[in-house]
């Protein structure tokens, strides 16, 4: 069977129209089936999940680890410190002997009681040291 000139012509315009690219998703199907082949026909291995250290889990939103004061985002690590939730690192640090006695001093500064440096002066204004009052 032959094919009238109008058929010809058809045939010949589709051939000189440049073919449509595929879209996105198609792109990505044909280099996942070019890689499935190249590995011989096996399905490429899927991620496996890190299991988490005990007592800890992935943060539902950011927040600020009480120990470091660091940020910390959605989705990190995180696990119980004394102050909260905070990094995994920063549960088990030690305190050095300076930040221990720093947080005491801030406990009781926030408390409300004083230090030596805070207690009114015994002197007289406009009076040597040496002509304080007795101590009651």
């Amino acid at each position: 069977m032959g094919q009238t000139p109008a058929q010809k012509a058809a045939k010949a315009a589709r051939a000189k129209q440049p073919k449509k690219r595929p879209g996105k998703v198609q792109r990505e199907a044909i280099k996942r089936a070019q890689a499935a082949k190249k590995a011989g026909g096996r399905k490429p291995a899927a991620k496996k999940a890190v299991p988490l250290p005990r007592g800890s889990l992935r943060a539902a939103y950011g927040g600020t680890c009480p120990a470091c004061f660091k940020d910390y985002g959605k989705g990190e690590v995180i696990t119980k410190v004394t102050g909260g939730w905070g990094h995994p690192g920063c549960a088990s640090r030690k305190l050095s002997a300076a930040e221990r006695e720093f947080a005491r001093n801030k406990a009781r500064i926030e408390a409300g009681e004083t230090f030596r440096g805070q207690k009114p002066s015994d002197w007289r204004l406009g009076s040597s040291p040496s002509s304080t009052r007795p101590a009651r």
